[in-house]
Parts: structure tokens; sequence; C-alpha cells
């Protein structure tokens, strides 16, 4: 028996999720498809906690996705009664001289103030001696640091978020399809052929947002452009927590040059006495079926010696939890939002390119707009696959 909708979403991560959301607030009859059940720990949308700051420093044309998230997290919560964002204030700080890279884009800091100038974003810029005072569990500060603090942001809760999208996408009628594997997706006259393990659904547009196993679906050219790379995120026990006040924000440390010279972090959870940090690498590639879940005490011990010690006020080397991720990039470490080649009912919608779950409600939104009004309210020029040639 085949199923017809007129829209059909194809993963229900951070991304499929907002968009089957989006969906059904505007009415479309839509289905949402999703290999496992969201959320879910094999992906790229776990962890407790994703950092959100308004004014990007990866580049102002993605400001409007993440306004235009907390707007619709703040809905969301009144909606359901879940707590989505916490504004504890978000740092980004790096050396006062000398070159620093995030996410390949140099001078980060000075990108985020320019972001927060452009668009009205209440921040401050900060000295190393203020953060020193204002945010004792920093340490060994050089001194010569400058500093992005924004009080409007903080983290999101991305399990969270994910589900209280799609209970409300259910309430609104859309029908949510989980331990559905999608074998391949062909355009044809009219409309769009979807294959599943568990028979046929038949849509009038499709989007595609299965981050890591996006390339695989597809094919060409997303082969060639998607890289996926695994990412590790570790919690350290702390023996005094005293540093972390009520106000301690989410951070962004670059204490070196490059792209993998820094860490990013979070202040202890209500009720916790730990800390979540990380970095990012992507020297080495994986895929999305095959890559090692398993974080090994070496690799937390190697974090926590390279970027840890002596940072951070009383976190001690004990390792209370750690978990993996998949990152799906670009080459440019933009995202994708942009129609398959060569099937224009297809709106592909990837990769994050690790800076993505903050914009994730907003990109649902425009994705809707799009789908069913032809039209969005924000420009998905920048988005597009023409940039890659």
């Amino acid at each position: 028996m085949e199923d017809r909708f007129d829209i059909a979403v194809v993963g229900l991560g951070a991304m499929g999720s907002a968009a089957l959301y989006q969906l059904g607030l505007r009415g479309a009859k839509a289905v949402g498809l999703d290999r496992f059940a969201p959320p879910h720990i094999l992906g790229s949308s776990h962890g407790e906690s994703r950092i959100t700051r308004q004014a990007v420093g990866e580049g102002r044309d993605y400001v409007p996705f993440v306004l235009a998230s907390h707007r619709i997290w703040r809905t969301l919560e009144a909606e359901t009664g879940e707590t989505l964002l916490t504004a504890c204030g978000a740092l980004v700080m790096g050396p006062g001289s000398g070159d620093t890279s995030h996410h390949g884009k140099p001078d980060f800091v000075g990108r985020s103030i320019d972001a927060a100038q452009a668009f009205a974003i209440p921040h401050e810029v900060l000295d190393g001696g203020e953060i020193a005072r204002r945010f004792p569990q920093f340490l060994n500060l050089g001194g010569d640091e400058r500093a992005y603090y924004e009080p409007g942001g903080g983290y999101v809760r991305p399990e969270r978020c994910i589900a209280a999208q799609l209970q409300r996408a259910g309430e609104l009628g859309a029908d949510i399809r989980t331990g559905t594997t999608v074998l391949s997706i062909i355009q044809e006259p009219g409309g769009v052929r979807i294959e599943t393990e568990n028979g046929v659904v038949l849509a009038d547009q499709v989007v595609v947002s299965a981050g890591a196993w996006t390339a695989p679906l597809l094919g060409a050219p997303f082969t060639e452009l998607l890289t996926v790379s695994r990412q590790l995120l570790h919690w350290y026990a702390l023996d005094d927590a005293s540093a972390y006040g009520s106000e301690s924000p989410v951070f962004i440390w670059m204490h070196g040059s490059g792209d993998t010279d820094y860490l990013y972090g979070f202040p202890p959870l209500p009720g916790e006495v730990q800390v979540k940090v990380a970095t990012e690498q992507y020297e080495t590639a994986t895929r999305a079926e095959a890559f090692d879940r398993a974080v090994s005490p070496e690799e937390s011990t190697a974090m926590y010696r390279h970027h840890v010690a002596g940072r951070l006020a009383g976190a001690t080397g004990r390792v209370t939890k750690s978990a993996a991720c998949l990152y799906t990039v670009t080459p440019d470490r933009g995202f994708i939002i942009d129609r398959h080649p060569q099937m224009n009912r297809v709106l592909v919608v990837s990769a994050c390119s690790g800076h993505g779950f903050k914009h994730s409600a907003g990109i649902g939104e425009a994705v809707a707009n799009e789908m069913v009004q032809a039209s969005g309210r924000i420009d998905l020029a920048p988005y597009s696959l023409g940039r890659f040639g």
C-alpha cells in the first residue's frame, strides 16, 4: 500500500524534527521518517547540552536563524512545559594578539563582536583582567585576552528540543514513522517516490535532513561534499565547584592559533558537580554505520592533559561520563540548504558542520516556509550548492 503526503521529512534529528513541527503549524499533510527513534545517541544531536550564541562568528548570514530559534524555543517551552533554553551567558575568548581560528574563521572574537553590532545584540567586550574578575573558573589567563560576552547566550537541551518538536508535530497531525529506514528517493512525474524497508511513501516534496546518512542515501554530489567526523564529549568531576556561580557562562576558549587549539564547555548543570567540555577534530573521517561510539580512557586523558588541566577551576581528571557524536562537514564548514541538483522536489538540509544545533529551530521554520509558501523570510542563497562550483 502506498501512502501519499504533501511533504515527507527524511531524518528527524535537529533539523528534521524542527521542519516537521513547522510544517504541522502550516497545515501541511506531512510524514516524518527515521531509521531510529529520535531523540537518540546514534547521530549528532545528543549529549545533554549545546551552546547557543546569537552573534555568530561563523558569519552574519547565520544570525537570523539563531534569533528565530530562540523565539521558537520559548514558544515551545510555553506549549509543552519543558525547559529548553537556559540563558546563562556565553563567553568567546582568545589571545589579544596573534592568529586564532575557529570553524575555519580567523579572529573569531572580532567576528562575533561585528555580528552583535550589526544586529544590535546586547553584548560586552572584556579584557583579561575583567574576565578573571568576573569568571574565576578560568585559570592561568595570560592577561592579554580579549573576549566577547553575550548575556543572552547559553545552552539548549538537544534531546528535549527534538522531543518537544516531534510531540507538537504529532499533535498537529504529522505522521511520525520511526524505525523506518529509507532505501532510495526517486523523483517521478508529479511527485517523489520514497522506498523504505517498510513499504513505499509518495510525496509531492521531500526534505532530506539525514545528517551523516545523507551522502550514502543521495549519492553524488553529496558523497564528494560531505565528510563525517567523530567528535568526543567529556564530563570531568569537580573537586570544588565554588568558582561556578549562578552566572557561569558557556564558553569557547581559543588558546592557540589553530582550529583544534581550543576547548568549549558548560557550567555544571543544576544539581551536578561536573563540567562538560570538548574540542573538535577534522583530520580523521568515518562513516555513520561504522564509527566507534565508545570513548576510551586514553582519549579522555588526552583531552584533559592538552586542554583542561590548569584552565578550569576544580576540574579533576576523573571522568564521570563520555560520549561520541558525529559532525557532517562541508568543504567550507558552512551549511547546505538547497534543492537536489537532479530532483527539484527534494530539498537537502545538511550539513551542520559542527555548529548547527543553535540554528536548527530557525532553519526548520525557513524550510517549512520554502516548502509550503515557495519562499521564506530568510535568504537561503548563502547555503546553496552552487558555491562549491
